[in-house]
């Protein structure tokens, strides 16, 4: 469904991406993992549009993403970000319906209400967190509510930022199944950027290692224990010795 071929993003001298080439079949959880600023977020945004690569094509269902309807092409897309990226003013409802409640998919106030709460029910939060204030809420209920906001559209591609960041390891477990649960039963494409080795066993069909701008392997989590990488072993078993420098 998502295809990259030979991709290059560099921002001044700093080549991000080298030649990324990374193919996600329809229906599938994909995980990319890499160490902190190894161009994780920047693949992600390419996919969007949000970064205009220097060179090399991207496709979605075989069309080129930088062509035909904006709008069209954006709402066929969810996105849980690493930090919730709630809308603090906004009470969570609206949060998790704000793309109901404008532009192409625009619904009317109480059908989006009734959405909104029925997408957080499915994250596990009852009617009465609904006109909330993010603040009022923990750091595990905000992260499902911008579960819940990923999901309201119904989106055939649902991309997850470091899904876990900031959560205590039950938690973390919560948010893994729920994520697993809602792509298998949507039956939608995913792509999650996470250096978190257990969210990427609970999540993942498929793990593809970004490391010095370009895939260093891909394949099925199941052979990720024997990948033949050296790149790929030490960081899925967190050594310090290895082909990857650690900074100091």
């Amino acid at each position: 469904m998502i295809t990259l071929s030979d991709v290059h993003k560099s921002f001044g001298t700093n080549a991000v991406l080298r030649g990324v080439d990374l193919q996600v079949a329809r229906g599938s959880s994909m995980v990319v993992i890499g160490g902190s600023g190894t161009g994780k977020s920047i693949l992600i945004k390419s996919i969007l549009g949000l970064v205009q690569p220097d060179s090399g094509t991207i496709t979605v269902d075989g069309k080129d993403v930088g062509t035909g309807d904006r709008d069209a092409f954006l709402a066929r897309f969810g996105m849980l970000f690493q930090g919730g990226a709630l809308f603090d003013s906004l009470p969570v409802w609206q949060n998790v319906a704000f793309r109901l409640l404008r532009g192409a998919l625009k619904r009317p106030k109480a059908e989006a209400r009734e959405i909104a709460i029925e997408k957080l029910r499915r994250v596990g939060l009852s009617a009465d967190v609904a006109d909330r204030l993010p603040a009022e809420l923990s750091g595990g209920m905000q992260k499902r509510v911008g579960l819940a906001r990923a999901i309201a559209a119904e989106p055939e591609i649902i991309f997850f930022d470091e899904p876990t960041t900031g959560l205590d390891p039950i938690m973390s477990g919560v948010i893994n199944d729920l994520i697993r649960e809602i792509v298998t039963e949507m039956g939608a494409t995913a792509i999650t950027i996470t250096h978190d080795m257990t969210s990427v066993r609970a999540i993942a069909d498929n793990v593809a290692m970004l490391h010095g701008g370009k895939i260093r392997w891909t394949g099925p989590v199941a052979d990720l224990d024997r990948s033949g990488d050296a790149h790929v072993d030490q960081f899925i078993n967190g050594r310090a010795t290895g082909p990857i420098e650690a900074i100091r």
